[in-house]
């Protein structure tokens, strides 16, 4: 149920620049989404179609392009993608080392809007 407060912000943020645009309606909203945001495209998109009922974005299809998850090596520099099943114990592929900070994942952003 996390999807209900993210897809309030997303649907705050398509509204407020539909309107700083003068635009008659949104479409779709093109969203980049990280495979680790736990966030599920069904609920979104039921938790984006009921929020935004009798708005501009009535009926916007959300397009979601999934981001893999990708770790950078605080040892060697070296950035590599990561599959969920191999956490917690992701170790860097070129050195072995287990010094990661998380570069994307846990993203979710606007990419763009189709509008009329």
């Amino acid at each position: 149920m996390h999807e209900l407060p993210v897809m309030k912000s997303i649907l705050d943020i398509v509204l407020k620049q539909a309107t700083i645009h003068n635009v008659r309606s949104v479409r779709a909203v093109q969203l980049e989404v990280g495979l680790l945001s736990d966030l599920e495209a069904q609920w979104m998109q039921r938790y984006f179609d009921y929020l935004s009922r009798g708005t501009l974005a009535q009926e916007a299809e959300l397009k979601i392009q999934w981001n893999p998850i990708v770790f950078r090596c605080q040892e060697c520099g070296k950035s590599f993608e990561a599959e969920r099943k191999m956490l917690p114990d992701v170790a860097c592929p070129a050195c072995g080392r287990k010094h990661l900070s998380l570069v994307s994942g846990r993203e979710y952003r606007i990419r763009n809007l189709e509008v009329e």
